[in-house]
């Protein structure tokens, strides 16, 4: 079956303006849902608090169990529904302190007995401390940070046969980042400083593949997150997991084009960069199309009849699928485009 004619010619170059516009509107968004909503809103994993999960005897619903929760000053908690064989439970999630987690397990399950009129047995308990829950968040946020890192030294290996300067370059920004680590600046502005000089440090030695791979990696996670934030969903260990796969994705779509326009470089030396650009992403379309829509339907089905354990974790990949597809075909190139014109240069 063939969806897509071969020799096909959408002039995706001639709209990149409109592209740029698009993700400057996604992610201005993203960031002011974030700002308005203090960050990020973490899950027990980083927040630090509870997690239980509990049976009923006759099944409530989610507002009944709010209300329950509310009347002992616990109405910021989180209460999910879950299936689990056949069975229906509730997850409640509250940011208590540790060392408390067994005493609110009980006090919950005794008001959750006495506002709703039904047995209810207290299935699971997962305490996380406040340290540790900062501990696990910034170990994750490190490890997202040294996989963008060692993933633009890769690609600056694999597309310009330059192994050296991105690697001297990335042990340089460990280093920034160890020494910021003295001033007590926090993960969050650590990274944020180390990409700003990765960006610069690009700049200065002329890389361009990993500069265009780089800006649509930080793009899609963005978005993806300012998503989460407008939606209100918690950020958690799986969460982490699925940014880290959905880099993963992006960047395999990113390679793909990018490899053809290596190609087209050598069999069409003669044209301008932006004729290459846009054959070469013509040409692996319909591979691009084929791929994500084939993980979509994955990832759709996980969402859908996965159970609500893995929910958002597959809805963090439902959005870094879509975003990731079209950042590879309107952000990651154009940039290499955009690279040449800004630097006077031919790529």
């Amino acid at each position: 079956m063939e969806w897509i004619k071969p020799g096909i010619n959408i002039d995706i170059i001639g709209k990149r303006f409109i592209a740029y516009v698009f993700s400057a509107i996604l992610i201005a968004v993203s960031l002011v849902s974030l700002v308005m909503h203090g960050g990020p809103k973490m899950g027990v994993d980083f927040a630090g608090g509870a997690e239980m999960i509990f049976k009923f005897e006759t099944l409530p619903t989610a507002q009944e169990v709010r209300s329950a929760l509310a009347t002992i000053g616990l109405e910021k908690a989180t209460v999910q529904e879950t299936h689990v064989e056949g069975q229906t439970e509730f997850l409640i999630r509250t940011d208590v302190a540790d060392g408390k987690g067994s005493d609110i397990a009980e006090q919950i399950e005794a008001v959750l007995e006495q506002t709703l009129g039904t047995g209810v047995e207290l299935g699971k308990v997962d305490m996380v401390g406040p340290q540790v829950g900062k501990d696990l968040k910034e170990q994750a946020l490190m490890a997202m940070f040294y996989a963008l890192l060692f993933i633009t030294v890769y690609i600056s290996g694999r597309f310009e046969l330059k192994w050296i300067p991105p690697l001297v370059m990335a042990l340089a920004i460990i280093g920034v980042a160890y020494f910021m680590d003295k001033f007590d600046l926090g993960i969050p502005a650590q990274i944020a400083v180390a990409l700003v000089i990765a960006v610069a440090g690009f700049w200065v030695l002329k890389l361009q593949y990993a500069m265009g791979a780089i800006v649509a990696l930080i793009h899609d996670v963005i978005i993806t997150v300012g998503v989460f934030s407008l939606v209100g969903k918690e950020f958690n260990l799986p969460i982490i997991a699925a940014l880290l796969t959905i880099v993963g994705y992006s960047l395999n779509d990113t390679i793909i084009v990018f490899d053809r326009i290596r190609e087209n470089k050598t069999r069409h030396t003669r044209r301008a960069l932006d004729f290459i650009i846009n054959r070469s992403i013509n040409e692996t379309f319909s591979r691009t199309l084929l791929t994500s829509l084939t993980t979509l339907v994955v990832v759709v089905c996980l969402y859908l009849f996965g159970g609500s354990i893995i929910a958002d974790f597959a809805f963090a990949l439902l959005i870094g699928v879509l975003i990731g597809t079209y950042s590879s075909i309107f952000v990651a190139s154009p940039i290499l485009l955009a690279w040449q014109k800004a630097s006077g240069e031919a790529a």
